[in-house]
C-alpha cells in the first residue's frame, strides 16, 4: 500500500518516527511530508501570505520532506504537487494528546486527515492519550495491523477515522471500541503570569468536565483504558433546522 504520513507535532516528533518504521516493516512505501515544526491545534489552516519551503530530512533510517507550514499545507503540496499518484491512505499522527471531541476542530493532526479525506483518499488520525510519550512503538505496530485487518472499502467518502489510545501499555488496554464523539466543550481558562521583564502575558488552559461526558463516548472510554475509533465526517450543515428556516425564503 501507498502510504502519505505526516502529523502535526512535527517531522521529528517520535510517533511519527516509529510509525514510519512500523509501516515499512509492514511492507507499505511510505512518503513522508510533514512540517519542520510543531504545528499543534492550528486546525485546518493554511499558508497563503508566505512562501512554503521544503527540506528532506534523512537520518538513522528515516527518509522524508518537511514543510514549513502546516498539517494541511504538508497534504495539500504531497498530494497535488508532489506525488505522482494519489497515495491508498493518509495517516497523520501519532500526536503528543488525544484528540476527542471537539478536539478534532482545533487538531492539526485530525485536520491533515481531513484534508486527505477531502482529496477523496482514505484517512486516519492517530493519537494518544499522553503528551510526553516515552516510546509508541507497540501502538505504532498496532496500527500499522490495523491498516491491513480494517476494511476500508466499507467507509464513504470523505469519511476520517479518528483512532485514540489511553496512556497505557497495549497489554493493559480495555480493547478497541467503536464510539461516538464527546458533545462537551472545554472549560477554559487563563493563567495571568509575567515575563522576566515585569511585562503581563496569559497562557490558556483547559479540561473537559469529565462529570458532564455521556458514557460510551470517547473521552469516557479513553479515560477507562479503552482505544477509541470514530468515523467523523465534516458536514457542518444542520439539516433539520435548514428545513425549518425555509419559511424565510423569498
Amino acid at each position: 500500500m501507498n502510504i502519505l504520513l505526516t502529523n502535526d507535532d512535527g517531522i521529528h516528533a517520535p510517533g511519527l518516527r516509529c510509525l514510519y518504521r512500523s509501516l515499512v516493516k509492514a511492507g507499505h512505501n511510505v512518503f513522508v511530508v510533514a512540517p519542520l515544526t510543531e504545528q499543534s491545534a492550528v486546525g485546518h489552516s493554511v499558508t497563503i501570505f508566505s512562501p512554503v519551503r521544503v527540506k528532506e530530512i534523512k537520518e538513522d533510517g528515516f527518509q522524508g520532506l518537511g514543510l514549513s507550514g502546516t498539517p494541511v499545507d504538508c497534504v495539500k503540496w504531497a498530494v497535488s504537487h508532489y506525488l505522482s499518484k494519489q497515495p491508498d491512505l493518509i495517516i497523520s499522527g501519532i500526536n503528543n494528546g488525544a484528540n476527542v471531541g471537539v478536539d478534532v476542530i482545533y487538531s492539526g493532526t485530525v485536520s491533515a486527515a481531513t484534508e486527505g479525506a477531502l482529496y477523496g483518499l482514505r484517512a486516519l488520525a492517530v493519537s494518544i492519550d499522553n503528551f510526553t510519550p516515552d516510546d509508541l512503538t507497540e501502538q505504532a505496530e498496532w496500527v500499522a495491523s490495523f491498516v491491513e485487518r480494517f476494511s476500508w472499502e466499507i467507509l464513504p467518502e470523505r469519511c476520517v477515522l479518528n483512532l485514540n489510545f489511553p496512556a497505557i501499555s497495549l497489554d493493559k488496554c480495555a480493547g478497541l471500541k467503536i464510539c461516538p464523539q464527546t458533545d462537551v466543550a472545554y472549560k477554559d481558562f487563563y493563567e495571568h503570569r509575567q515575563d522576566p521583564r515585569g511585562r503581563s502575558y496569559y497562557w490558556l488552559g483547559g479540561e473537559i468536565p469529565m462529570h458532564k461526558v455521556q458514557e460510551n463516548t470517547d473521552r469516557y472510554l479513553l479515560s477507562k483504558g479503552y482505544i477509541t475509533l470514530t468515523p467523523l465526517k465534516f458536514d457542518f450543515t444542520y439539516w433539520e433546522i435548514l428545513e425549518k428556516m425555509k419559511s424565510f425564503e423569498q
